[in-house]
């Protein structure tokens, strides 16, 4: 019989060419990106990804394999410490605090960046999973990193403490919002700021 449609099986849905296309990754990070965002760790879940980036749900645990790793890579991307830690290390110790103070403000001071970013904290203050994720990402991808260029003591400490001062002004700016660091001038927070983390990092 000709021009009968063949009946549909069920099962997992077929993936077109703009599931696999170069751009779905990063269809799903940013869908990933705006339901932790809008939903927290604890409501998002992989298949809501999908649904939000458009693809199937299989493509989110090939890309990724758990939420946890999605979470990570959510992370990674509003951090993107492979171009931006270069920039803070290569030019030398000399002006090191003011780099990575300028660099943390302007990630929370873009408002696309900042909605991610307050999911993250809020989730890694209220669920330990989200927390060991951020973590194991900021000692791995990022202090890691900035101590094995520290000629000092303690270079990891040193970059910890560094890390927990630009966290703390993180969430007492942006999530509890006190005042009046909530409405300082992010330049006035850097000049305040810079000197500290130099002498973190460097004794100087």
């Amino acid at each position: 019989m000709t021009g009968a449609t063949t009946p549909r099986r069920r099962g997992r849905p077929s993936r077109t060419a703009a599931d696999e296309g170069p751009g779905a990754r990063e269809r799903i990070l940013d869908a990933a990106r705006t339901e932790f965002a809008e939903r927290g760790y604890d409501r998002t879940s992989m298949r809501g990804v999908a649904r939000a980036a458009g693809v199937d749900p299989a493509l989110v645990h090939h890309y990724f394999g758990t939420k946890d790793e999605v979470f990570a890579a959510a992370i990674e991307v509003s951090f993107e410490p492979a171009l931006v830690v270069p920039v803070i290390l290569g030019q030398g110790p000399d002006g090191i605090g003011e780099r990575l103070a300028r660099y943390f403000i302007g990630v929370w001071e873009n408002p696309d960046s900042r909605a991610p970013m307050l999911a993250i904290i809020r989730s890694a203050l209220t669920h330990e999973e989200a927390a060991k994720v951020l973590r194991g990402f900021v000692l791995r991808r990022l202090l890691e990193r900035i101590a094995a260029d520290l000629a000092v003591p303690n270079p990891q400490f040193r970059a910890e403490l560094a890390a927990a001062h630009m966290i703390g002004i993180a969430i007492m700016r942006y999530v509890i919002q006190v005042e009046p660091l909530a409405s300082a001038d992010p330049e006035e927070i850097v000049t305040m700021v810079a000197p500290t983390l130099q002498r973190y990092l460097t004794d100087s």
